[in-house]
């Protein structure tokens, strides 16, 4: 069952070029999460990418903070017609990630603790279009809104930006994740209003 809080307090701006169509505008940063908050512990927190040999790319969290770090200003848009424009992010590029990764495999399924998965094309998560997210706005990522990482695709609708990122495995075929199984588009473009599979 979703769990959504906080009002949304958006308002409707159709004739704006800045938004996609059919979203609203909010000043916001709703809450919508497809289960529980799960307890990730900084400690315990490691990201991995799965390649198609089986070999392991893995990034505890002292690693990554290792990493160079990147600030994001970006809009965001989710599905539910709410979006969000110029945010603040910090984090770390799929390109530095993926540096050392050999695949010929072209979609990726995303895993979070928790149990959440969605996939994406690999080519949405390289060329400077994605990261994972550690700080929102200056400060550390609120477990709510995905913290300590999540997922940021934010040229997609934001459920492609999965909270609690953990993982990425490469897969050879666009394998549904969550939300894809129950109704929802396998790419989501929000500028093509891909919401759902009949989009």
């Amino acid at each position: 069952m979703p769990v959504i809080s906080r009002g949304f307090g958006s308002r409707r701006r159709g004739s704006d070029p800045e938004l996609p169509p059919g979203q609203y505008l909010t000043t916001d940063f709703p809450v919508l999460s497809a289960g529980p908050t799960p307890e990730v512990d900084t400690g315990e927190w490691q990201f991995v990418i799965r390649d198609e040999t089986g070999a392991r790319h893995e990034w505890s969290w002292a690693d990554f903070q290792a990493l160079p770090a990147e600030e994001i200003h970006t809009d965001i848009h989710c599905v539910t017609r709410w979006s969000k424009l110029a945010t603040t992010w910090r984090g770390v590029s799929l390109d530095t990630l993926f540096a050392d990764v050999e695949t010929t495999f072209d979609y990726a399924m995303v895993h979070s603790y928790g149990g959440y998965t969605t996939n994406v094309p690999v080519a949405d998560l390289l060329d400077g279009q994605a990261g994972i997210a550690h700080e929102f706005d200056g400060a550390a990522l609120e477990p709510e809104h995905g913290g300590p990482a999540r997922l940021l695709i934010p040229h997609l609708y934001f459920w492609k930006s999965a909270k609690w990122v953990r993982g990425l495995v490469m897969q050879a075929d666009d394998d549904p994740g969550f939300w894809e199984q129950n109704g929802y588009h396998t790419y989501g473009d929000p500028w093509r209003e891909q919401r759902y599979w009949e989009s």
